[in-house]
C-alpha cells in the first residue's frame, strides 16, 4: 500500500486546485535545457578528491549555487540530470569512510538541488528500500542540533528519512531483540524516529519544515497511527497550549507544532483524523493567533483550520457547482458556432442534500477562514480564500450559498482594503471551482421563493431557518457589480493610497471567470466588465494593475470571443505596451476611443475617478487624456461633462478643485479646436452659459481667497493653465475686465515665486509664462482703431523694474516674462528689455549666488532675439542689427565664464549651458537671415569657448557643447575658423555615433583640435580641468588623449614650442586662480614625468623651464593649500630634470619646502625627493649619493622645526646649494615707529 496518499490528499477537488490549465504560469523561456551538465559533473566529480582544500570547497560551493540560480525560473530543465547528480553525492554520503566534513559538504550540495527544484520531487530520488532506514536513523546520532554550520545535513536527512518511511513493511520487524542487557531494553525504531521528529520541532533552523514533513509521512502510517498517533497529537497540542507568541521561543514551537499538525491533517486518512479535529480546533482557538505579528503563525493557523474543515465534511464533489463545458481557445473565437452553443445546465435543486449532515464545527471553521479573508498580510488572505474554495465545495448548495454571501459582505466600503482583496481572492477561488452559481453574477442570492437553511453568523451552531428570498435580501449583493467597483478601488491614507492589491485581485477575478462560465452566462455584464477592464488597463496607476487587467481583457477575449473589438485593442495594448503610463494615457486611449462601445466609459471614469486623483501626475496625465477623448464624442462633452467640470471647480476639496479647472482648460481648448478644424463655430459647443461658467472661475477663486495657503500653489498652476487655453481658444474677452484679472494673477505670481515650494515652483513658473505669452498674443493686439500703448509701456517697464528685486526666483520669473512677450510689444523698446536682461546676467558681489536668474535671463535674451527677427541695417530698438548684435554676442560669451559654485556645487554650469544653447539659437539665427552681422571674430570666439566647454569635465555640459559645436560647424554659419580641417577631422557621418557623454570616446575627437593654432589655448585650457580632475574614467582618458597628442608632436620642435608657449599662457593667465591652477600643476606632474618636454632637457635654462619655474613660485607663494603645495612639490620634482641654473632653483625650493611650517609637506617634500633622486640619477653626485639618501630617508620630517632645520641644511651643503637665511619679522607699526 502507499502510505503517502490519502483520501483527504487525493479528491478531486484537490485535482482542480492542482490542475495544469488552472496552475500554468507562463514562463519565460529564455533556456532550453540544462547547459552546465558537463561543469556540474566534473564538479561534483572533483569534491572528494579536493575537499581538503578549503579554498576549494568554498569556491565549488558557490560557482554551484550560481548554476543552479539560473535555472529557478526554469527547474524542470533539471529533471533528466537529477538523478546522476544525486548519485554522486549520495555515494559520498553513503561512504562509510567518507570524513564528516566532507558529507556536511556532500549535504550542501543536496540542499541547493533540493532549493531549486523542490523537495517534492528530490524526495522521489532519495533511497528508500528497508536497508536505508537504519542507516538514515543512524546519522542523527552524530548530528548537532545547534550547529549552524551544518543545518543543510539535517535537513536532507529527515527529508530522506521521511521517504524511507514509506516501506510497505511493519516497522517492528525492524526491531529484533530489543532486549540488549538484563533490565535495559532498547528503544525501537518506531520510538527513534518520532523522537527525532519532536526534537527537530522545536528547532529554529530550517530543519523544521522537514521535521513536519516526517512526522506527516510516519505519523500517518497504518502500524504507527495506532500506537503513537494520539500520543503525539497530545503532545503536540500540550506544547502548543504551552507556548506564547510573545516570545522567540514561542514562535518557533508554536510554528513547528502548526506544521505538524496541518501536514497530518493533508495527508492522514479522513476516518483517522476526524476523532481528534474537534479537540485540535478548540485548543487553536484558545491559541488566538490572529492577535499574532507573526505572519507565517497566522498563515499557519489559516491552512490547518481549512484541512480541520475538510475533515469535519466528507469528501464529495457537488452536484449542484456549475460546470463548464467546452474550453478550446478555438471554438470559442468562431462566433457562429458559439450562437449555436447551448448553454450548460447545472443542477438547481438538491439531491441527496437533505440528509447531509453538517457539523456544529464547520461554522467556526468557516468563521475563521472569513476572519483570515480581512488579515493584514497577503499570504494569510489567499490560504483563507482557498480554505473557503475548499470548504464551500463540500457543503450543501444553501449553506455554500449562505458562504458566498458572507464573502460578498467583505465588499463594504466600511471595511478596510484587505477585506476587499481577501473577498477578491474569494470569488476568484469560488467562480473556478464552479461554486459561484451564475445566479449570483446579477442578483447574488437564489430564486425567488426557494426555501433553504441559513447560517447565521455568530450563532454557536447551524440554525435552520425558514427564509423566502426577497428584493431586499439580493440588493447590494451582486458580484458583477462588487467586481466591477474592486477594479477602480482606491483609499487615500496619508500621502499615499492603497488600494492596488484590491484592483489586482479584481483583474483575477475577471480573469477566473472568463473560464469558468460559458460566454451565454457573462454575455448581460460584457459591456461593463470589458468597459471596465480596458479602462483599468489604460488608466490604472500601478503598472502591475495594467498589465493584470490586460492579461484578464486578454483571456476574456480568448475564452469568452464576446468582448467587442477585442482583437484589435489586445495588439495595441499588450504586456509591454501598458508598461508606460504616459503611453497608455496618451496614445492607446486614443486608440481605443476609437469604438464607440467604450468611448463614453472611459471619458466618464476620467472625469469621476481621475482628474479628482491625489497624485498629481495623474491628474495632469488624466486632462491631456481627456483633451483627447471629447474629440471623440464632443456632443456628448459639450452637453454632458462641461456642466460637471463647472460644479467640480467649486467644489472643497483641493485636488478636485485642481484637476477640474485643468480640464476646463483642456476641454475648452480642445473643443474650439475642434470648431476650427471643422469651421463651426464655437458656440455649436461650448454655450453661452460656459462660456460665462469658464469666465467666472478665476473671480470664484480669488473671492474665496484660494490662491492663498498651501492649495494655493496649486491653484494658481491651474487657472495659469486655463488662461493660456482660454486665450489660445479665442475666447470672446476682448475688453473684459477679467483680463485685468488674470494679468494680476500672472504678475502676482512671478513676483511671489520665492514663496513656492522648491518642488512646484519651476512648474508654476513655466505655466504663468506660457499663460503671458498667450494671454499678450490674443488680448493685447493693436487693432485698427485700438491703440494701448500706454499700457504696453506700463507693462514693460514694470517688468523691466522686477529685474532688479532682491529676490532671486523674481528676478527668474520676469525675465522669462520679458522673454515671452510678443514682437508688437517688443518693438520700439528692445534696447532696453536687452539692456535690463543684460544686467541680470552680470555677477555683482551681493548676487553672486544668482545663478539661477542668470540662466532664465539668457534664455529669455536668446528668446527676444528669435520673436523680434534679424535685419542688418534695422533700428536697435526694432530688431538684432549691426549696432546690437555684438552686444548680444559680449553678454553671452562672458556668461560662459561663469563657474560659481556654492553648497549646491557648481551652478555656473546652469549659466553656461544656457548661453551655449542661446548663443546657438542666435548664431543659428543670424546664419539664416543675416549672415553678414556674425563678424569673423566673434565667430571665432564663440567656436573656442564651446571647444573649451566641449574638454571639460562635467559629462552633460560637455556632450551638449559639443552638440552646439557640430550644429554650428555643419550650418550656414560664416568665418567659423579653420572649416576645412574642422569637417575633415569631424565628418558628419561618424560624429552622429560619438557619445559625448563618454570620456573614452568625447576626449580623443575633442584633443584633435589641439592641432588647430586657433583652438589650441582653449582647449588646452578644458582639458586642465579634466586632466587635473577627481573622476577616474575622466583623468584616465583625458591624459591619454592628450599624451597621444604630446607623442605625436615630439618630433616636430616648432609645434613643442608653440605647444608650450600656449600651456605657459593658460598658466599664466589663470595664476591664482584655484580651479585651474591646481589640475594644472597635477596635469604637469604627469606631462613631466610622462616625458613630454625631454626635448628641452637638451639645453640649460630653456626659456620654458624658466617661465614655468617662475610660474609655480608665484603660485605657491604664500600658499597654505595642502592640495596646492603638494601639486607643486611633483611638479618641481619634475622639474629638477632640466640642467643650468633651473636645476639650481628647483633644488633650492624643494629644499625651502622641507622646512614649511605643516608637517605633512615636509613629509611630502622629503618622499618625493628621494624618488626623485633615484627617478634622474644626474641631479646628485654619486660621491653624495648615499649620504643624500640616508637623511632623506632616516629624518623624522615631523618633528620640531629647529630639529629637520638642521637636518635640511645639511642637505644643502651636500647638494651644494645655499643655506636659506631666515628672515626676520618686520615688526614696524603701521605709522612708521
Amino acid at each position: 500500500m502507499d502510505l503517502s496518499e490519502g483520501p483527504l490528499a487525493g479528491t478531486r477537488e484537490d485535482a482542480l486546485e492542482d490542475g495544469p490549465e488552472d496552475g500554468a504560469l507562463s514562463r519565460g523561456g529564455v533556456l532550453e535545457a540544462f547547459n552546465d551538465s558537463a561543469e556540474t559533473r566534473a564538479l561534483l566529480g572533483r569534491l572528494q578528491v579536493e575537499f581538503k582544500n578549503r579554498t576549494f570547497w568554498e569556491s565549488a560551493l558557490q560557482r554551484f549555487r550560481v548554476i543552479m540560480d539560473k535555472y529557478q525560473e526554469q527547474p524542470h530543465l533539471l529533471d533528466p540530470h537529477l538523478e546522476w547528480m544525486m548519485t554522486l553525492l549520495l555515494e559520498i554520503v553513503q561512504d562509510e569512510t567518507s570524513p564528516a566534513d566532507l558529507v556536511h559538504l556532500a549535504f550542501k550540495f543536496l540542499y541547493i538541488i533540493t532549493k531549486v527544484r523542490g523537495y517534492k520531487t528530490v524526495l522521489r530520488l532519495f533511497p528508500h528500500e528497508v536497508a536505508d532506514v537504519q542507516p538514515v536513523v543512524n546519522m542523527f546520532t552524530n548530528q548537532n542540533p545547534k550547529d549552524h554550520e551544518t543545518w543543510e545535513t539535517r535537513y536532507m536527512l529527515l527529508l530522506w528519512l521521511s521517504v524511507t518511511c514509506l516501506i510497505p513493511f511493519d516497522f517492528s520487524r525492524l526491531d529484533g531483540n530489543l532486549l540488549t542487557q538484563p533490565g535495559q531494553m532498547r528503544m525501537s525504531i518506531t520510538d527513534c524516529i518520532l523522537q527525532i521528529a519532536q526534537s527537530y520541532l522545536v528547532v529554529s533552523d530550517k530543519a523544521r519544515d522537514a521535521a513536519a514533513v516526517l512526522v506527516s509521512k510516519f505519523v500517518t502510517r497504518p502500524d504507527v497511527k495506532q500506537k503513537k498517533m494520539a500520543d503525539f497529537l497530545d503532545w503536540s497540542l500540550c506544547t502548543l497550549a504551552c507556548s506564547s507568541f510573545k516570545t522567540i521561543e514561542g514562535v518557533i514551537a508554536m510554528d513547528g507544532m502548526l506544521q505538524a499538525l496541518a501536514q497530518i491533517f493533508k495527508h492522514g486518512k479522513r476516518e483517522d483524523c476526524v476523532p481528534y479535529a474537534a479537540t485540535v480546533l478548540r485548543c487553536l482557538d484558545h491559541c488566538r493567533l490572529s492577535d499574532s505579528n507573526h505572519t507565517l503563525l497566522r498563515k499557519l493557523g489559516v491552512k490547518l483550520v481549512q484541512r480541520l474543515g475538510l475533515a469535519f465534511l466528507k469528501p464529495r464533489m457537488a452536484k449542484w457547482r456549475y460546470q463548464r463545458g467546452c474550453r478550446s481557445l478555438a471554438t470559442n473565437l468562431q462566433v457562429c458556432t458559439q450562437s449555436q452553443r447551448e448553454p450548460q445546465t447545472h443542477a438547481e435543486t438538491s439531491d441527496s442534500e437533505e440528509g447531509y449532515n453538517v457539523p456544529e464545527e464547520v461554522e467556526s471553521v468557516t468563521e475563521q477562514l472569513l476572519v483570515g479573508l480581512k488579515d493584514k498580510d497577503t499570504v494569510v488572505r489567499w490560504s483563507a480564500a482557498k480554505g473557503i474554495g475548499r470548504v464551500a465545495g463540500r457543503l450543501p448548495q444553501e449553506l455554500a450559498d449562505d458562504v458566498v454571501g458572507s464573502v460578498l459582505d467583505c465588499f463594504s466600503f466600511q471595511e478596510t482594503d484587505n477585506a476587499w482583496h481577501g473577498g477578491c481572492l474569494a470569488l476568484a477561488e469560488l467562480g473556478r471551482r464552479g461554486l459561484l452559481l451564475p445566479l449570483r453574477l446579477a442578483d447574488g442570492c437564489l430564486p425567488r421563493g426557494l426555501l433553504f437553511v441559513l447560517w447565521v453568523p455568530g450563532c454557536q451552531s447551524w440554525k435552520p431557518r425558514v427564509s423566502f428570498y426577497t428584493e431586499e435580501y439580493g440588493k447590494g449583493l451582486r458580484v458583477v457589480a462588487v467586481i466591477l467597483k474592486a477594479l477602480t478601488y482606491e483609499e487615500k491614507r496619508g500621502a499615499c493610497s492603497v488600494g492596488a492589491n484590491v484592483r489586482d485581485a479584481a483583474c483575477y477575478v475577471c480573469w477566473a471567470f472568463a473560464r469558468a462560465y460559458e460566454p451565454q452566462e457573462l454575455k448581460p455584464f460584457v459591456a461593463k466588465i470589458s468597459s471596465a477592464l480596458v479602462i483599468a488597463t489604460v488608466f490604472d496607476r500601478n503598472v502591475n494593475c495594467r498589465r493584470a487587467a490586460s492579461a484578464a481583457f486578454q483571456e476574456n477575449v480568448g475564452r469568452q470571443g464576446t468582448f467587442p473589438h477585442g482583437i484589435d485593442i489586445l495588439t495595441t495594448a499588450d504586456y509591454f505596451a501598458v508598461g508606460n503610463r504616459a503611453n497608455c494615457f496618451l496614445v492607446i486611449s486614443m486608440f481605443i476611443a476609437g469604438f464607440p462601445e467604450y468611448t463614453q466609459p472611459m471619458i466618464d471614469h476620467l472625469l469621476t475617478m481621475k482628474i479628482n486623483h491625489w497624485d498629481g501626475v495623474i491628474r495632469e496625465l488624466s486632462v491631456k487624456a481627456l483633451h483627447n477623448l471629447v474629440q471623440r464624442a464632443p456632443e456628448y462633452s459639450a452637453a454632458q461633462v462641461f456642466p460637471r467640470l463647472l460644479l467640480m471647480t467649486r467644489s472643497p476639496d483641493l485636488h478636485t478643485r485642481h484637476g477640474s479647472v485643468l480640464a476646463c482648460a483642456e476641454v475648452a481648448h480642445s473643443l474650439c479646436r475642434l470648431a476650427m478644424q471643422e469651421d463651426r463655430p464655437i458656440a455649436d459647443y461650448l454655450d453661452e452659459t460656459v462660456v460665462q461658467g469658464l469666465k467666472q472661475i478665476h473671480q470664484q477663486l480669488y473671492d474665496r481667497q484660494l490662491y492663498r495657503g498651501l492649495g494655493g500653489e496649486l491653484m494658481r498652476q491651474a487657472v495659469c493653465v486655463l488662461i493660456e487655453n482660454l486665450s489660445l481658444s479665442k475666447m470672446p474677452f476682448r475688453g473684459d475686465t477679467v483680463i485685468d484679472g488674470w494679468q494680476w494673477l500672472i504678475n502676482d505670481t512671478l513676483r511671489n515665486l520665492h514663496l513656492i515650494s522648491s518642488h512646484s515652483r519651476q512648474q508654476i513658473k513655466e505655466a504663468a509664462v506660457s499663460a503671458l505669452a498667450a494671454l499678450c498674443s490674443e488680448y493685447y493686439t493693436e487693432e485698427p482703431g485700438e491703440v494701448d500703448s500706454i499700457g504696453q509701456e506700463g507693462l514693460i517697464e514694470q517688468y523691466l523694474a522686477e529685474l532688479q528685486s532682491p529676490e532671486e526666483m523674481t528676478r527668474c520669473g520676469f525675465s522669462l516674462a520679458l522673454g515671452a512677450l510678443p514682437g508688437f510689444l517688443l518693438r520700439g523698446r528692445l534696447q532696453r528689455v536687452l539692456a535690463g536682461l543684460s544686467s541680470v546676467t552680470r555677477i555683482s558681489p551681493k548676487d553672486v549666488s544668482f545663478a539661477e536668474s542668470r540662466r532664465d535671463a539668457l534664455k529669455a535674451i536668446a528668446r527676444v532675439c528669435q520673436t523680434v527677427g534679424a535685419r542688418a541695417e534695422g533700428s536697435p530698438n526694432q530688431v538684432v542689427c549691426r549696432e546690437n548684435a555684438s552686444q548680444v554676442y559680449c553678454t553671452l560669451l562672458d556668461c560662459l565664464s561663469d563657474y560659481t559654485t556654492d553648497s549646491r556645487g557648481d551652478v555656473g554650469a546652469w549659466v553656461r549651458e544656457a548661453a551655449m544653447t542661446s548663443l546657438m539659437d542666435l548664431t543659428l539665427l543670424l546664419g539664416r537671415d543675416q549672415p553678414e552681422l556674425i563678424e569673423a571674430p566673434i565667430c571665432q570666439r564663440v567656436m573656442c569657448c564651446l571647444a573649451q566647454q566641449a574638454s571639460e569635465k562635467i559629462d552633460h555640459f560637455r556632450a551638449h557643447a559639443a552638440h552646439v559645436f557640430m550644429t554650428l560647424l555643419y550650418s550656414a554659419v560664416p568665418n567659423v575658423p579653420h572649416r576645412e580641417e574642422l569637417e575633415k577631422l569631424f565628418p558628419r557621418s561618424e560624429v552622429v555615433s560619438v557619445n559625448w557623454t563618454a570620456p573614452s570616446q568625447a576626449f580623443p575627437c575633442i584633443t584633435q583640435l589641439l592641432g588647430l593654432p586657433t583652438y589650441r589655448y582653449h582647449v588646452l585650457l578644458g582639458l586642465t580641468v579634466s586632466v587635473g580632475g577627481l573622476t577616474e574614467s575622466t583623468v584616465r582618458y583625458s591624459t591619454q588623449s592628450l599624451f597621444a597628442h604630446m607623442k605625436g608632436i615630439q618630433n616636430d620642435p616648432k609645434a613643442l614650442e608653440s605647444f608650450s608657449g600656449t600651456l605657459l599662457q593658460v598658466f599664466e593667465d589663470n595664476l591664482l586662480n584655484y580651479r585651474v591652477s591646481v589640475p594644472l600643476l597635477k596635469m604637469l606632474d604627469q606631462m613631466l614625468a610622462n616625458g613630454c618636454f625631454d626635448i628641452f632637457t637638451t639645453e640649460e635654462d630653456h626659456p620654458f623651464c624658466v617661465k614655468l619655474l617662475a610660474l609655480c613660485k608665484a603660485e605657491i607663494s604664500k600658499s597654505k593649500d595642502v592640495q596646492k603645495l603638494r601639486s607643486s612639490i611633483a611638479v618641481f620634482c619634475g622639474m629638477a630634470q632640466f640642467p643650468g641654473s633651473v636645476r639650481r632653483k628647483v633644488l633650492l625650493q624643494l629644499l625651502l619646502l622641507l622646512c614649511h611650517p605643516f608637517p605633512v609637506i615636509r613629509k611630502t617634500t622629503a618622499s618625493q625627493v628621494y624618488e626623485m633622486v633615484l627617478t634622474y640619477s644626474d641631479v646628485v653626485g654619486t660621491h653624495v649619493l648615499e649620504q643624500v639618501m640616508a637623511v632623506l630617508s632616516g629624518t623624522a620630517w615631523d618633528a620640531e622645526l629647529p630639529l629637520v632645520r638642521g637636518q635640511r641644511n645639511h642637505l644643502c651643503d651636500l647638494l651644494g646649494v645655499p643655506r636659506p637665511q631666515l628672515v626676520p619679522k618686520d615688526w614696524t607699526w603701521r605709522d612708521g615707529r
